[in-house]
């Protein structure tokens, strides 16, 4: 049989915390009084530690829970931030892309106004259009 000093002393936590255990436990009525203290046998003992386990055991699944929201939170900020440099990436490639075209626009133009060469964009999409058919012989 222990006292309530001594759960509280193997168990880390006050004697008014393992009061209020015991009153919420009902476990009140059936405590024995030794002299000035209440005396608690094994079975009760056993109930009052198994609260204790159950509430740090909650207490640490809430912590953990609260860890890894936070360890979600800062990976979602810098995907985020990732997300906004690559998109920053595109528009400046973008960007060149349109220069490199009017660039090769412009060769094109030079390189088809030296040669008397029609430009790509002026060619017809058949290129068979020009070309006669044998059964259009007559034509001209």
């Amino acid at each position: 049989m222990k006292t309530i000093a001594q759960i509280a002393t193997e168990l880390g936590v006050s004697k008014q915390a393992i009061r209020n255990r015991i009153a919420n436990l009902g476990l009140q009525s059936s405590l024995r009084k030794n002299g000035n203290s209440f005396a608690i046998d094994e079975s009760q003992e056993a109930l009052i530690k198994q609260s204790f386990e159950e509430k740090l055991q909650s207490e640490n699944a809430n912590q953990t829970q609260t860890e890894t929201q936070s360890t979600l939170q800062f990976t979602l900020r810098l995907l985020e931030q990732e997300i906004e440099f690559l998109k920053e990436q595109i528009k400046v490639k973008d960007e060149q892309i349109a220069v490199a075209n009017e660039a090769l626009k412009a060769e094109q133009v030079l390189h088809a106004s030296t040669k008397n060469i029609p430009l790509l964009t002026d060619m017809p999409r058949n290129q068979e259009a020009g070309k006669k058919r044998a059964w259009q012989f007559w034509r001209k």
